[in-house]
């Protein structure tokens, strides 16, 4: 079997690792990739959105399942495109994934189906949401209704904050067009929690538990960004809560969705907020989350092609995915400057040590080659280290040893990944 996976980040990488390890798989293509991934699939220079060039590519070398693994080109539509030329792609169609890319669609879908979230309105107006906002009173989050590369989710504790947020959000265009429309809601207590599965449009197979850190630093301070690092499982999630998740968030969706018309086939991913056994959604994503795909993909002892092939064509999804009984943490290292102004180009030495450490892996996110062939940074968030360990503290220890041993004085990390799970072992 051929794959092509679409993409060239951190959770790409993984995907591209995992793969390879599937005895189905004869060749890995991945658009556009990066170093890292090119040591287990043939990078090919085409772009995420551009996605006839992917159609030509898929026929010409007659790839058997593409999978994709941002977002943005599942909103651009390229499930479609490739299901009108008869190519077996994994990932909902666009109207399905509308579900992440725009924030007031899924904010109404779950309104009209009972979906527990917080409370909110939507804008379209600058001065009607800053008259929400001084009728409400804050703590509030506000939401850029379309992508924004995990940035356009923000906390605004108080009144002028909030506004200063919608003025830069609808009127500075910060966002582009993301933020022609916004959602305004209730600022919810408790402890983030990275719920995924496969579905098959009707059929739920939940993956392990994760949780994401999405501040930039420690103890969930600063702005947000597309993720600092996750672990895997997180202890907040009991037997008894899996299946509130299941009942009362992730099979009530899938229904939903079908009964909209929007069959939904792939990875759906519900990013929810547990107090006690208080269940609400924050935000759906129509993908592998980055980076719980690393954490997750190391821990799967499952084949994951099969499962992906079966619904990328049609099929039913069933069965149960193993895991290996170890926990995982993943540190993502960042440009520093990052999620504003970074620099690229700056050398990072001793991946190739720290990849020989036992249970370690370094998943390339934003990185290049230079002329000397030597590693550097190509993006804000740059490596991903991931470990494995017995349990959460021997996995938290692994980690930020391989963290500390790479070289680089010009990359940033939280040194805190995992410590929210210590409480509950």
């Amino acid at each position: 079997m051929k794959v092509l996976v679409v993409g060239g980040g951190g959770r790409e990488h993984a995907l591209c690792w995992k793969i390879a390890k599937s005895p189905l798989v004869t060749a890995i293509y991945c658009a556009p990739g990066n170093v890292g991934i090119s040591k287990h699939a043939t990078c090919v220079d085409i772009k995420v959105t551009d996605i006839e060039s992917l159609v030509r590519f898929a026929k010409a070398e007659e790839i058997d399942l593409t999978i994709v693994g941002p977002e943005i080109p599942l909103s651009l539509g390229i499930v479609d495109r490739f299901q009108e030329e008869d190519l077996n792609i994994f990932g909902p169609n666009k109207a399905s994934a509308e579900i992440e890319s725009s924030k007031v669609y899924s904010k109404n879908l779950m309104k009209k189906y009972g979906i527990p979230t917080a409370f909110f309105s939507t804008f379209y107006d600058y001065d009607d949401a800053v008259n929400w906002v001084k009728e409400v009173k804050p703590p509030l989050v506000i939401k850029a209704d379309g992508l924004a590369a995990g940035k356009g989710v923000i906390i605004c504790r108080t009144e002028d904050e909030a506004i200063d947020v919608l003025d830069d959000i609808m009127r500075s265009k910060i966002f582009g067009d993301s933020g022609k429309r916004v959602v305004i809601e209730e600022f919810l207590q408790g402890e983030e929690v990275s719920f995924i599965a496969f579905t098959d449009g009707e059929n739920l197979i939940p993956l392990e538990s994760s949780q994401d850190h999405k501040a930039l630093l420690d103890g969930d301070k600063g702005p947000n960004t597309g993720g600092m690092g996750a672990y895997s499982p997180a202890p907040i999630v009991t037997p008894e809560l899996h299946e509130a998740i299941m009942d009362q968030v992730m099979m009530p969706t899938v229904r939903a969705l079908k009964e909209e018309g929007r069959e939904y086939k792939g990875i759906l991913y519900a990013g929810l907020m547990i107090d006690g056994s208080d269940i609400k959604v924050l935000e759906f994503n129509c993908r592998f989350g980055d980076p719980e795909a690393q954490p997750l993909l190391m821990r799967m002892r499952s084949d994951i092609v099969p499962l992906m092939s079966t619904i990328s064509q049609g099929g039913v999804a069933q069965g149960d995915i193993e895991w290996y009984d170890k926990a995982s943490v993943c540190v993502v290292m960042a440009s520093k400057g990052y999620p504003g102004d970074y620099k690229k180009g700056f050398q990072i030495d001793r991946i190739d040590d720290v990849n020989k450490m036992d249970g370690v892996l370094v998943f390339h996110s934003g990185t290049s080659e230079d002329d000397d062939g030597n590693i550097v940074a190509n993006g804000g968030r740059v490596l991903g280290v991931t470990a494995l360990g017995d349990n959460i503290p021997e996995a938290i220890s692994a980690v930020y040893k391989a963290v500390n041993h790479i070289d680089c004085e010009s990359l940033y990390f939280r040194t805190d990944i995992g410590q929210k799970a210590l409480k509950y072992i």
